[in-house]
């Protein structure tokens, strides 16, 4: 039995005992009263479920190694080419070989030292830096980009857990009023004023109404748990609470300003943005790889001659012949990469203004739906019931008109309660999609 079907139940037992009972007082507004509360605690509010989110939720925080692993490239960037030694000796004499360098015309033995230095040429150092930058701003705008979605994903289970406590509420006040309803017609029967078979009917209703009081408390230790799980807590808490209203306000931009804003503010365009810069700088990275690099080198030779010693210093610079390969390949590669992303903006540009104008209008239409529930609908139904009530006691109304107009009154309660959710879940949306709230930086 579904919730809606329940509510109609209530209805026809409430009705059964007014009709038993002159003395019975009139259908009340449901109370906040719980036949069995939940536990008071102090509940977090969303502010600081956020908080704790963004310091604990484990994805987010792999994804911050990204940095880490940027600042690092930075390091490896900024570095230079490391000098080489070179240490050596010709013309060794080997014993037992008769070595006798005044009479073969080889020799005597020498001794060298060489040190030898890579000139990198075309900017290769300044590319690698800008790379590696470039590379930074991308995973930062990642970083925000993945905090934007996780902070959607927590408000959206915060507005799950308010309504799961306002169903159990709902389910234990049903509750409680039926075990009212019973206790006054197990009196009745006992007076005799009463079937024995309507008495077990409401016992029947009472425990479906049990069973969704079970139901919807589970609904909300499952709404809970996924709370904490996006907030980074590896253990659920059985005390964990929230506090706060359902967001109400209504929105000062139109959609064409919320496109700007998105156009502006939304990291993963951003990110997009920087994956292009940082392509464009893999371009000149590669174009400056294929230049052609100067080796420097001096040495430093001695020899023992007789009957003195001899030294002299040599010079060398050396450099690749740029026949076959110029780094034409990487070049290519870097060009088609820059194509992509370029291409990969394009069509996430043109993405984000239609999800802002989705999530506009499904802003807009939540909000004529609950407004048009709060103007119209509810002081009807509500009227309605009260006067067909009225009537019904009087003898003027049947049973059967009495018991549609209080479904009537539950579906608009339950239908109230939905669009309240819903206008809830648009304000978030929207704020995730126009880029409102970004993530941290480090």
């Amino acid at each position: 039995m579904n919730l809606a079907q329940m509510n109609r139940t209530l209805s026809a037992a409430v009705l059964v005992a007014l009709i038993l009972s002159a003395e019975a007082p009139v259908l009340a507004e449901p109370q906040a009263a719980l036949p069995v509360s939940l536990p008071t605690l102090q509940g977090m509010p969303l502010d600081a479920v956020l908080q704790e989110a963004m310091e604990r939720n484990l994805d987010l925080l792999a994804e911050r190694y990204s940095l880490s692993v940027s600042d690092a490239r930075m390091i490896t960037a900024k570095l230079r080419p490391n000098p080489v030694v070179s240490l050596g000796s010709i013309y060794v004499p080997i014993p037992g070989t008769n070595f006798q360098p005044n009479l073969s015309g080889v020799g005597p033995t020498e001794y060298n030292g060489r040190v030898d230095f890579l000139l990198e040429r075309g900017g290769k150092r300044d590319s690698r830096i800008a790379l590696a930058q470039a590379d930074r701003e991308y995973a930062e705008f990642a970083l925000k980009n993945t905090a934007r979605s996780l902070m959607l994903s927590v408000q959206s289970a915060f507005v799950d857990v308010q309504v799961a406590k306002e169903n159990v509420q709902l389910a234990t006040d049903n509750l409680r009023a039926f075990q009212a309803i019973v206790d006054i017609n197990t009196a009745r029967v006992a007076a005799g004023d009463l079937a024995k078979v309507e008495l077990s009917r409401i016992r029947i209703a009472a425990l479906q109404f049990q069973n969704a009081v079970q139901q919807t408390r589970l609904q909300l230790r499952q709404a809970k748990n996924r709370l904490q799980l996006l907030m980074g807590r590896r253990a659920p808490d059985d005390s964990f609470d929230v506090v706060g209203d359902l967001r109400r306000e209504t929105l000062a931009q139109d959609v064409g300003q919320l496109s700007v804003l998105a156009r502006e503010r939304r990291p993963d365009l951003r990110s997009l943005q920087a994956a292009q810069a940082r392509s464009q700088a893999d371009m000149r990275l590669q174009i400056a790889q294929g230049k052609i690099d100067y080796t420097v080198g001096a040495q430093y030779s001695h020899q023992r001659v007789m009957p003195g010693t001899a030294s002299s210093v040599s010079l060398f610079v050396s450099a690749p012949l740029p026949v076959f390969n110029r780094n034409q390949g990487e070049v290519a590669r870097a060009e088609r990469e820059g194509q992509q992303w370029a291409a990969r903006l394009q069509a996430l540009t043109t993405s984000v203004d239609t999800e802002v104008r989705s999530a506009f209008e499904q802003y807009r239409t939540n909000k004529d739906l609950l407004d048009n529930i709060e103007t119209n609908m509810l002081n009807q139904a509500g009227e309605v019931r009260r006067t067909t009530e009225y009537s019904y006691r009087r003898g003027e109304a049947s049973l059967v008109e009495f018991l549609d107009a209080q479904r009537a009154f539950n579906d608009t309660m339950q239908s109230y309660n939905q669009a309240r959710a819903d206008y809830a879940r648009s304000l978030y949306l929207i704020d995730s999609i126009t880029g409102r709230l970004e993530g941290p930086t480090k």
